[in-house]
Parts: C-alpha cells; structure tokens; sequence
C-alpha cells in the first residue's frame, strides 16, 4: 500500500506509561496484548520509517490536570481514570515512553477525550496539507478506532496499520479491525510502502 509522505501522517495513539508500560495503571488490562503482539516495537519501527521517508508523525496523548478539573467522567472508561488517579499531566506515566519518544519536527497533541481526533489535529493537518493518516497505537477497539472513525467523518483517507495496535484482547482487536475496514484500509508495518520522488 503506497502512500505520498508529503501527504500522510503517522498518527500514534496514546503511547504513555500509564497505557501501554508494564507498570501503568491499565497494565492489567492491556499489557499482556502489547507484549504478545510486539505494539512497541512495532508502533518504533513504524515511526523511524515514517521519519526517513519525510512524513508527519503526530501523537495523540490522553492527560488530565491534577484534581482532574477537566476530566468529563461521562463514560465508564474515564471513570476509571478518574478512580485510579491516573493519566495526570506532568507525571511520568502520563509521559510518552522512552522507546517511542517524539522526535524533532514530531507533534503531541494532548487531549482529554477518548479519541484523539479534535480541533487541533484537525488545524494541524490542514496546515500541514494532510489528506491522509495512518493510524496505530492502543487500544483498536478504543482510541484508535474512535480517532479513524472521526477522521473518515472529517474526509480523511484512513489506513489502521493493524499489526501496530492492539486491544485488551485478540477478540476485541480482531473485532474492532474487521468493523474498521468498512471504513479504512487495513494494512501492517511491512506492507507502508512510501513513495519516493
């Protein structure tokens, strides 16, 4: 699957500790996936082609002001956010990981909404000139199939590079993946295919 990277951009979701590290306060319910499907080293190599080949790399990043002022508990996985005390700006595990650190000319958005597509991406990739995202990052069924969702709704071409996510289980991926490619293409990290000038 070729994409042009003056056009595309890499869009990974909610690389932070409390999400995806070992020790993050939804490990328990996520980390087993991540480590069986490789999500880090996976989303790592993803990222570093994306770079060498001259496309955007943007991060979505869920976080919270202490005391939670700005958190919405309207759903049940922001409740536990809420409950756990987890996702607080400024904290380590709020932070993006080490092996997925931005680099420079990659963009953070931080939010505090589930789904990663709001106003400021969408300022970003207009600016930008992006018509088209490639999307990773945990969890499928979640954030990741809630940011394509929006994305296709805003006219966005949207490819989930499936071998890059993961959800708490196979199920739950697989699920999430067969829904989405009535709206998306599915693709993996060996099939990008970046077109050179």
């Amino acid at each position: 699957m070729s994409f042009d990277p003056s056009r595309t951009a890499v869009v990974s979701i909610h690389n932070q500790g409390d999400i995806i590290g070992p020790d993050g306060a939804f490990a328990e319910l996520f980390y087993e996936q991540i480590a069986r499907r490789d999500v880090v080293g996976q989303l790592a190599g993803l990222l570093e082609e994306a770079r060498a080949a001259g496309a955007s790399v943007i991060y979505t990043r869920i976080a919270f002001a202490p005391g939670f002022s700005d958190l919405v508990p309207n759903s049940p996985l922001l409740q536990m956010v809420q409950h756990a005390g987890c996702l607080v700006d400024g904290t380590d595990s709020a932070a993006i990981i080490q092996p997925l650190l931005p680099g420079p000319g990659d963009a953070v958005i931080t939010n505090q909404q589930v789904g990663g597509f709001g106003t400021e991406l969408a300022g970003l990739l207009e600016f930008r000139g992006i018509d088209t995202l490639l999307i990773a990052g945990v969890a499928t069924n979640i954030s990741v199939e809630s940011t394509a969702r929006a994305a296709v709704d805003h006219g966005y071409r949207v490819a989930i590079v499936e071998d890059a996510c993961s959800a708490a289980t196979e199920a739950a991926h697989a699920a999430s993946i067969e829904s989405l490619g009535l709206l998306a293409a599915i693709t993996t990290c060996a099939e990008v295919d970046w077109e050179t000038v």
